[in-house]
């Protein structure tokens, strides 16, 4: 599935810090790397603590350096530098995706310079809006050194709902490249943790509206045992539960009750179908959780 890998740096300790996952990744999918950087339009002399790269002789000779260790390491690593000054660099790695045609982009959560941003509001964002490329969101640890990136087991929480399903084959061909478990979730709320339409048909109806939050519950289970068995089909060890409650409450619990490794998810669904879905949740699991993120996008 990744056979080419997309990684944006700044020259911060805090963007190497997805160095690792995009190392192993490479290794286990036999992929190519290339190491991006795009010329920010009056960039800042210094970014936590560190030397800014200011023009492109300067990202250059960091890049190629940054490259040779990865190639040391038996990977096939490349460079591109984006010359042409931008205002939005969020916004300029997401425009020459087609350009540089990878299949997974790697990124900090807490880069600096261009990346400086919250990721999942800037980068993460504008790359899904353009594009169905999968994103893995890295957190650097506190003090800036790069995180151990394992992927024994993966949290794939699902909604029931076919067009989240994209996340399925994702982390399928993530579990079977790295020989991880996967352990799948899926929440039904409560009557206390609906919002929006939803929220107010239950104050309207609790009655029936938590016996239909109760069928669910006995449907997510069906559903979640339908999709163990496919990709037990395919070879991956695979557990499953039911949660009730607040949907990213319970991912996050969830995720630390199995002891997952990376969490994959969909991303940016129908929100009055499942808020879960909505673009402001994966930040809240993501926020909540010391572990990687793997977002792909859900087409409409």
């Amino acid at each position: 599935m990744f056979k080419h890998i997309l990684v944006p740096l700044d020259g911060s300790r805090l963007a190497e810090s997805v160095l690792p996952a995009a190392l192993l990744l490479a290794r286990r999918f036999q992929a190519r790397i290339t190491l991006v950087h795009v010329i920010e339009e009056r960039p800042p002399a210094t970014i936590h603590g560190e030397r800014h790269l200011a023009n492109a002789a300067e990202a250059e000779a960091y890049l190629n350096e940054t490259a040779r260790r990865l190639r040391r390491e038996g990977i096939q690593a490349e460079t591109h530098v984006h010359s042409k000054e931008e205002d939005n660099v969020a916004r300029g790695i997401a425009e020459h995706l087609e350009e540089l045609g990878p299949d997974l982009i790697v990124i900090s959560a807490h880069g600096s310079g261009g990346l400086r941003d919250t990721l999942i509001g800037s980068i993460a964002q504008q790359v899904l809006q353009r594009s169905t490329r999968p994103i893995l969101l890295v957190r650097p640890t506190a003090t800036g050194e790069p995180p151990p990136f394992a992927c024994r087991r993966l949290l794939l929480p699902l909604d029931g709902e076919a067009a989240h399903e994209a996340a399925v084959p994702l982390a399928a061909a993530v579990a079977g490249a790295c020989g991880s478990d996967v352990h799948l979730v899926l929440v039904v709320p409560t009557l206390g943790t609906l919002s929006g339409e939803e929220a107010a048909a239950g104050m309207l109806m609790p009655s029936a509206t938590r016996a239909l939050l109760d069928l669910a519950e006995q449907g997510g289970e069906g559903y979640l045992c339908r999709i163990a068995e496919e990709l037990r089909a395919a070879g991956l060890s695979v557990s499953l539960e039911v949660c009730r409650g607040d949907p990213a409450s319970e991912v996050v619990q969830a995720a630390e009750r199995a002891g997952a490794d990376l969490i994959v998810m969909a991303t940016h669904g129908r929100v009055a179908a499942g808020a879960f879905w909505a673009g402001s949740v994966a930040p809240k699991v993501f926020g909540r959780l010391n572990r990687p993120l793997l977002l792909v996008r859900v087409i409409p």
